[in-house]
């Protein structure tokens, strides 16, 4: 009889402990209207969130017209960041633009907010029956899309055209750099090469030309053996010695004349070595980051080239063919970055996520408010098995 008093006490605790479907709905039916109560201020709540709080995102569309390259933009998404970061160490930010600068620091930002449309898409290539000739277009780049948030719409537009602005400008300061770095490094190990080649064409040169001695003086022990033939020979060839002698010395006259031609164009290259002395001498002051607006910068480049230009003789082609290779280069940059992004119309803000925002704020409330009753129904249980 015990054990039967025991097993039906347990019995009757396991009931107890066990929360049936018909608890669950009594505990709905009484708690329903505290819930859309709170469901609907937690709406409330994240719909005035995303109205007082919430920020604006801008969008800028920049028409791709020869600016830049598949390989070019993946090389740029990885330097730009670390342009912006350097500029904030030397403190050369532009004013009002520190926080923007920040951002631009960060390369997850590239990847995220500046995007590239291009020519031919997966999609494109799925409607079509064949692909041949298509490779290029699908590597193109028609646009790049900028998006950049901000507290108002006005600050978000003054975003995104400061993005475009540093894209551009600091674009065109790495490819400004890169080309002064090699002509840094073209004089350091240029003048030696020079050197080098002239010395060796010069004792070759010797050689030839006691060669043709040699020649000319057979030819006037053997006088009737001065016979020509069409064939074209190498004078360096070990049947060349058969040939005849006024053979031999046309081949050697040759040789000279094609030594004379490489000596005098080497020395042509060296005496443009001292223009390019004299121009990265002249620019290195600009280019140890006075500016990384390269856009600016290369404006002030092409006025530092008319000044060496003007120092040359005009009338010695000669030492124009470096600066002339130069400006020419420098025009390219310039037309590349401040014409090969084409803004066609002016960017455009809007607020976006009140959708997000009030669905996230009447979730949060209405299981606040589910956590809440549970937690009273078992504090009431407790209690009330306590008192037992």
């Amino acid at each position: 009889m015990a054990k039967d008093g025991l097993g039906s006490a347990g019995h009757q605790a396991e009931q107890e402990g066990e929360i049936s479907l018909l608890d669950i709905v009594n505990f709905l039916t009484g708690a329903w209207k505290k819930l859309a109560i709170a469901s609907i201020l937690g709406a409330i709540l994240g719909l005035s969130g995303w109205f007082f709080l919430g920020s604006y995102n801008a969008e800028l569309v920049l028409n791709n017209n020869g600016g830049t390259d598949l390989v070019g933009w993946r090389s740029l998404q990885k330097s730009l960041p670390n342009l912006a970061d350097q500029i904030i160490d030397e403190s050369k930010v532009p004013e009002g633009q520190e926080s923007l600068y920040r951002t631009l620091s960060n390369a997850d930002w590239w990847q995220k907010n500046t995007l590239a449309t291009y020519g031919m898409s997966k999609a494109d290539t799925k409607d079509l029956a064949s692909t041949a000739g298509l490779e290029a277009a699908g590597t193109s780049i028609v646009s790049l899309t900028i998006t950049a948030g901000g507290s108002t719409k006005g600050k978000a537009i003054d975003n995104a055209r400061g993005a475009k602005n540093f894209l551009l400008q600091g674009a065109s300061y790495l490819a400004i750099k890169s080309l002064f770095s090699a002509q840094e490094a073209q004089l350091m190990s240029a003048d030696a090469d020079l050197a080098k080649k002239i010395n060796n064409t010069q004792v070759e040169l010797g050689y030839q030309q006691e060669r043709l001695k040699s020649l000319e003086s057979l030819a006037k022990r053997f006088p009737n053996e001065q016979k020509t033939i069409s064939q074209v020979v190498d004078p360096k060839d070990s049947g060349a010695k058969y040939m005849p002698i006024s053979t031999q010395i046309i081949a050697a006259n040759t040789d000279i004349n094609a030594s004379k031609e490489s000596l005098e164009r080497l020395k042509d290259a060296q005496a443009q070595m001292v223009i390019l002395r004299t121009w990265v001498k002249q620019v290195s002051p600009l280019m140890n980051g006075e500016s990384y607006d390269g856009i600016a910068l290369t404006k002030k480049l092409l006025e530092q080239e008319s000044q060496l230009r003007a120092t040359l003789n005009p009338s010695d082609p000669k030492s124009l063919a470096f600066v002339d290779g130069l400006r020419s280069t420098l025009l390219a940059n310039d037309v590349r970055f401040s014409k090969g992004f084409e803004m066609n119309t002016a960017p455009t803000a809007s607020k976006k996520g009140m959708i997000k925002a009030t669905a996230g704020g009447l979730a949060a409330a209405f299981f606040l408010m589910l956590l809440a009753l549970l937690g009273g129904r078992v504090w009431t249980s407790v209690k009330s098995g306590g008192a037992k």
